[in-house]
Order: structure tokens, then C-alpha cells, then sequence
């Protein structure tokens, strides 16, 4: 008798296991790209349509702008030290990806449109690395951005003219045809951002 139970439970165990397994191979096969992520779900409504100015004054949509793998990050130009750590971290990173033979475009949207003119985001752009693109727009539009990408902004109030603008400090790893893949938290080194997105444009 305990022979015919132990039997009926190592059968049990063996479906369980089986239906596991089958549910982990079926998990990962819906999604080429569950290697890559750190607990973050794909498919999810961060990134969508926006429509902003470039440096050159030219009006971009994101498909305009989104046409490899790119990392998006909202910030201002007059912010004293977290905007340039993490533009400064971002462009770090794209420079470890091209020596892996891996092209990523840093790109940085302001949330401070009235400081922040399309020129001025240029030039700011530029100095952080030849190829971030910087963005800026009206009011409506840079908000129209922040909400597709979920970010919050509030300006501080002003002293003597100078205000600071509170502001999410998460960069976006999106994809032309796949759209938001990841997130990259503001603790996240260099490296370790190149490692995660080479993942990406590796199983891409």
C-alpha cells in the first residue's frame, strides 16, 4: 500500500512538474525578451506619440526619432545635478554599446519648456554627447510627451526668478516597432545599462 502511494505521488509530482515546466517554456517563448528584463513586464502603455522640436527647430514625431534602440530621458537644463549625472550616465552607456557594435540613440526631453527653447536643448544635447537629440516644445506638447511616458513634472515655486522643477528621473529603453522594453532606475551604472539593453538589441 505504501508502495502504491508513494508511486501515486511521484506520479502527481511528475505532472506538476510538467505542467510547470510547459507553462515556463510557454511563458518565455511569448516573449523573446523575458531574459532581458529585470521584473518588468513588457508590453506595457508607457511611450505613445508625441510631437516636439529638435535643435535645427524642426518638428519630430517619436517615430521620427524612436528608430533604433533609444533611451529616453525627461529632464532640464537647469537642473543643478540629477539631469547631468543621469544624461551624463545615459551617454556613458551608448559608448560602451558602440564598442559592442551596438548603435543606441540617448535622447532628452525637457519638462521646463520656458527655459528650456528648442536651441537652447540643441546645444545642451550636443555638449552631453554628438549624438543625443534634445527636445523641447509648447507647454502642450512637452505635457502631451510626459503623460504617453507616465512622467510627472511640477515646477517649484520661483525666487528671484530661478525655480527648480520636481521631476520622474527613470530612462526608457524603446524600440521601433516594439515601443517601451524597459526602465532604468537612476542607481544603475553605466554598465549595467549597457548590459540590459545590448540584451535587448541582441534577442531583437
Amino acid at each position: 500500500m505504501k508502495k502504491t502511494y508513494a508511486l501515486l505521488a511521484a506520479g502527481v509530482l511528475a505532472a506538476a512538474l510538467g505542467v510547470t515546466g510547459g507553462l515556463i517554456v510557454f511563458g518565455k517563448s511569448s516573449d523573446k525578451y523575458a531574459q532581458c528584463r529585470e521584473g518588468q513586464v513588457g508590453g506595457g502603455t508607457i511611450g505613445g506619440p508625441f510631437e516636439l522640436i529638435d535643435g535645427q527647430g524642426n518638428s519630430v514625431t517619436d517615430a521620427d526619432v524612436i528608430t533604433g534602440p533609444t533611451l529616453v530621458y525627461f529632464g532640464y537644463t537647469f537642473c543643478p545635478d540629477v539631469c547631468p549625472f543621469d544624461n551624463q550616465r545615459n551617454a556613458e552607456a551608448v559608448d560602451i554599446l558602440e564598442e559592442r557594435g551596438i548603435d543606441v540613440k540617448p535622447v532628452f526631453i525637457s519638462v521646463d519648456p520656458a527655459r528650456d527653447t528648442p536651441e537652447v536643448m540643441g546645444e545642451y544635447a550636443e555638449m552631453m554627447h554628438p549624438r543625443m537629440v534634445g527636445l523641447s516644445g509648447s507647454e502642450d506638447q512637452v505635457k502631451a510627451a510626459a503623460d504617453a511616458y507616465k512622467v510627472y513634472y511640477q515646477a517649484q515655486k520661483a525666487e528671484d526668478g530661478f525655480y527648480l522643477v520636481d521631476h520622474t528621473t527613470f530612462t526608457y529603453l524603446m524600440m521601433p516597432g516594439e515601443g517601451f522594453m524597459d526602465f532604468f532606475r537612476r542607481e544603475v551604472t553605466a554598465e549595467q545599462m549597457a548590459d540590459r539593453v545590448a540584451c535587448f538589441a541582441e534577442a531583437g
